[in-house]
C-alpha cells in the first residue's frame, strides 16, 4: 500500500541513497557490539544497501520485490549466528526509520510535505515489515542454534558414557561442550525408566516410563540452574539422567541438590571425583533408582544398599526371601509376625539383646527364646553377623 507522494519520493531516493547509508552507518557502528567490530563495517554497509533498497522499493511500488523478499529474515539469521544481541540488531534497525524519513523529506518539494506527513504511517509500516522479518529470522536462528547445541551436548555426553570415561580426549572435549570442570566433583541422578521398583522378576520396560518423573526432574533442573549450578540433563528411554557439578569448597552442596529433588522418584549416586567417573556414577544412580518408590523422593545409594541389591536382581531376591523366610509360613500367622517383628527391631537397632527387649517391652529371655525359635525354623541365627546380613537382605527382598 502506498500513495503518489510517497511513491514518487521513494523512487527518487532509489536513484542514489549512499548519502542515507553514510548518515546511518556511523550511528550503527556506535552501538555495541558493532562498535568493537563484531561485524565488519563493510558487511554492515552492504547489508544496509540491500535493506534500504527493500524498504524504498516497498514504498515506491507498494509491494515487496520478489528478489529482495528473503533479505530481512536472512539478515536476522546471519546476525544471530554472528552473536549480535537482538536488542542491538533492533536498535540498528530502528535507525532506518529516522534516516529514511530525513531522506524522503530531503527529496520533497514544498507541495509534497503535507501529503508526506499524512502518509507517514506508510513509511513506518514498511520499516516495521523489515524489522519483523529481522526478528523472525533471528529467532528462528536462535532456536536452531539452541537445538544444535543441545544435540552437541547430547552427543558428547553419550560419547562419555559409551567410552566409560577411559579416553582423556573424550573426557576433555565432553567437559568443554557440557561446560564442566573435568576435575570437579559430581553427583549423578537417574529416574527409573519404569513406573516403579522392579518386582517379582519383571524386567524393566521402557514403554512404561512415567512422564511425571521426567516432568518433576525438569522442574528440579530449573531450580538448580537458578542456583547457578552447572548441570546437564540427558533424556533416555530407560530413565532420565541428571549430572550436577558440585561447587568447590561449598559445604552442603549435595544437600541443596537433594532438596531440589524433593518429590522426584530417583536414584542419587555418591559424590565422584572428576568427569571421567561420571559413567560409573550414572550406573550407581540407575541401580539406586530401581529402589525408589513411585511416589517417593530421591534415594541415596549410601542410605539404601540393601534395597538396591534386592532391586537389582528381582529373581534372585525372590529366591532369597523364599528360602530364608519361607519356613516361617509353616507356623501360624501370629507367631510368624511376632518372630519377624523381633528380628526387624533387632536388626534396626545396635545389636544388643537388652535394647531389643526394651524396644518391644519384653524380657531378655523372651527375646532369646524368639531368636532360638527363628533359628529352629529357618536355620539362621540373627545373633551371628553373617546370618544377620543374609536375614536383613531377605527381609528387604520380601518387600519387593
Amino acid at each position: 500500500m502506498t500513495n503518489d507522494v510517497v511513491s514518487r519520493l521513494a523512487a527518487r531516493c532509489l536513484k542514489g541513497y549512499d548519502d542515507l547509508i553514510d548518515a546511518w552507518l556511523p550511528e550503527v557502528m556506535a552501538i555495541e557490539p558493532y562498535a568493537r567490530g563484531l561485524v565488519p563495517p563493510e558487511e554492515v554497509r552492504a547489508g544496509a544497501r540491500v535493506g534500504f533498497a527493500l524498504i524504498l522499493r516497498v514504498l515506491a511500488d507498494g509491494r515487496t520485490p520478489e528478489e529482495l523478499a528473503p533479505h530481512s529474515e536472512g539478515m536476522g539469521e546471519r546476525r544471530a549466528g554472528q552473536g549480535v544481541p537482538l536488542e542491538s540488531l533492533l536498535a540498528a534497525a530502528r535507525l532506518d526509520a529516522k534516516v529514511l524519513w530525513h531522506g524522503l523529506i530531503a527529496q520533497a518539494e514544498p507541495d509534497d510535505l503535507p501529503g508526506l506527513l499524512r502518509s507517514a504511517n506508510l513509511v513506518w509500516e514498511a520499516v516495521e515489515q523489515h524489522n519483523t522479518g529481522l526478528m523472525t529470522g533471528y529467532q528462528r536462528a536462535v532456536l536452531e542454534m539452541g537445538r544444535q547445541r543441545e544435540d552437541q551436548r547430547r552427543t558428547w555426553f553419550a560419547r562419555l558414557l559409551d567410552n566409560d570415561g577411559r579416553n582423556p580426549d573424550v573426557v576433555r572435549d565432553a567437559g568443554r561442550v557440557l561446560g564442566f570442570d573435568t576435575s570437579a566433583a559430581f553427583v549423578a541422578v537417574v529416574t527409573d525408566g519404569s513406573t516403579g521398583p522392579l518386582r517379582s522378576g519383571t524386567p524393566p520396560d521402557s514403554s512404561l516410563a512415567d512422564p511425571a518423573a521426567g516432568a518433576s526432574l525438569r522442574a528440579a533442573v530449573s531450580t538448580l540452574a537458578l542456583l547457578g549450578l552447572r548441570l546437564h540433563r540427558h533424556d533416555a528411554p530407560t530413565g532420565d539422567i541428571l549430572v550436577v557439578q558440585l561447587p568447590a569448597r561449598a559445604g552442603g552442596a549435595e544437600r541443596v541438590v537433594l532438596d531440589a529433588l524433593a518429590g522426584v522418584p530417583c536414584g542419587v549416586s555418591p559424590e565422584v571425583a572428576g568427569l571421567a567417573r561420571i559413567p560409573h556414577a550414572v550406573r550407581l544412580a540407575a541401580a539406586t533408582a530401581r529402589a525408589a518408590a513411585p511416589e517417593g523422593g530421591p534415594v541415596r545409594l549410601e542410605d539404601s544398599w540393601l534395597e538396591v541389591f534386592t532391586a537389582h536382581s528381582p529373581e534372585l531376591s525372590a529366591e532369597l526371601a523364599a528360602r530364608v523366610l519361607g519356613p516361617l509360613y509353616t507356623v501360624g500367622a501370629a507367631e510368624r509376625e511376632r518372630l519377624l517383628e523381633t528380628v526387624r527391631v533387632h536388626l534396626a537397632g545396635d545389636g544388643a539383646i537388652a535394647a531389643t527387649a526394651a524396644a518391644l517391652y519384653c524380657h531378655r529371655n523372651t527375646i532369646q527364646h524368639r531368636f532360638a525359635r527363628f533359628k529352629e525354623l529357618t536355620g539362621r541365627d540373627v545373633r551371628a553377623p553373617e546370618d544377620a546380613a543374609v536375614i536383613a537382605l531377605a527381609l528387604r527382598a520380601a518387600t519387593f
